[in-house]
């Protein structure tokens, strides 16, 4: 069986810097025509985005799909509630995750894989301003260790 090809959408840089993501999960979307269409031309941000439970099913805040061009009247409202597609099982192990202190769930990319829309959401846990400024030092050391290794190369 061929591996589906799969095209990034949006990505949360965002969410990586002020989480730890301790688990990930591959969802499904309920999404409408001109919603696709538009993704499909990459009109998509999930930066303020966020998935909240409601009734016993997970819903996605604020992610702002771009109305389609083309789409007149059956455009829909860019910052709607949608909804995603999870087991029960899969529900109740997030759900019980989140009712321990300081775990929450964040998108963290929409792609395509194959022809279907695919949110990718990931069990977090909030990082303190110490662990953000660990984070950005042991960037900017690997950083100047590339630049470092790459000037010795060159000569």
């Amino acid at each position: 069986m061929a591996k589906e090809p799969v095209k990034l959408i949006a990505n949360n840089k965002k969410a990586y810097h002020d989480y730890f993501i301790e688990d990930t999960y591959e969802t499904g979307i309920v999404l409408h025509g001109t919603e696709v269409k538009s993704l499909r031309m990459g009109k998509c941000s999930i930066k303020e985005s966020f998935i909240q439970e409601d009734k016993g099913e997970l819903f996605i805040y604020k992610m702002n799909i771009s109305p389609y061009e083309k789409g007149n009247i059956f455009n829909k409202d860019p910052l709607r509630t949608r909804k995603l597609l999870l087991h029960r099982y899969e529900i109740n192990k997030l759900l019980g995750k989140v009712k321990e202190k300081g775990y929450t769930i964040v998108p963290l990319k929409v792609y395509f894989k194959g022809s279907l829309v695919k949110v990718e959401m990931g069990l977090a846990r909030g990082k303190k301003l110490y662990d953000k400024r660990q984070d950005i030092a042991k960037k900017d050391m690997r950083r100047e260790a590339e630049r470092e290794f790459k000037v010795r190369n060159l000569n």
